[in-house]
């Protein structure tokens, strides 16, 4: 039996460039930051997001294939790249304008790879869009999952007034379709509500 043949160096070179792009999102920074005091980069929120794919995905009421949502997860904020982060809660022209932005910008990262690969980049990426496969609903439920468990470990004073509120609005959604997600839901809320209450801070439902 015959080994597979290297692809082409072009198609290569091609994906070597498209990570080099992808890098920057070790740099970009979130509206987040860590126990130490440091801001979040997006590819430290994507690489929690997986740690707690992998811990939960045995315990879901409804079950998904891991490969797959670890994929999604990678690549479900690729675009920024190219957009930077634009935080959930602002209001500018740049947060009205996200969804158009990051279609371009998927155009921009798709282009630079060999047709295959271009191709699996944008259905993964649409896939976790729609929202519709358990994997995809899984993967958009770890997102708002993190960012609130980030926040939890972070001070205080790295809250904005706003999100106070989220706590309680902006993971229910996307939990909502399975037990194990709302109960996670839950211990991560009920540490949000200790923190704000041990800084004194009132908090509506």
């Amino acid at each position: 039996m015959t080994a597979p043949m290297a692809p082409p160096e072009e198609v290569v070179q091609r994906i070597v460039d498209f990570l080099s792009l992808a890098e920057r999102l070790k740099m970009e920074l979130r509206h987040s930051w860590l126990s130490d005091g440091r801001q979040e980069s997006v590819a430290e929120h994507t690489w929690m997001m997986s740690v707690a794919a992998i811990m939960l995905a045995p315990h879901l009421e409804h079950k998904v294939d891991i490969g797959r949502t670890l994929a999604l997860i990678t690549l479900h904020d690729i675009a920024e790249a190219i957009t930077g982060d634009t935080p959930f809660f602002e209001e500018s022209a740049r947060r009205r304008d996200k969804v158009e932005t990051e279609i371009r910008a998927m155009t921009t990262l798709a282009a630079m790879l060999p047709q295959q690969s271009a191709g699996e980049l944008h259905r993964l990426w649409q896939e976790y869009e729609d929202g519709i496969t358990q994997e995809a609903k899984f993967a958009r439920a770890l997102d708002k999952l993190e960012v609130q468990l980030q926040h939890n470990l972070a001070d205080i004073s790295t809250w904005t007034p706003v999100e106070y509120g989220l706590v309680y609005s902006k993971m229910d959604a996307e939990c909502a379709h399975d037990e194990t997600l709302r109960a996670v839901l839950q211990v991560i809320r009920g540490y949000a509500e200790l923190k704000m209450a041990s800084a004194g801070l009132t908090f509506d439902r």
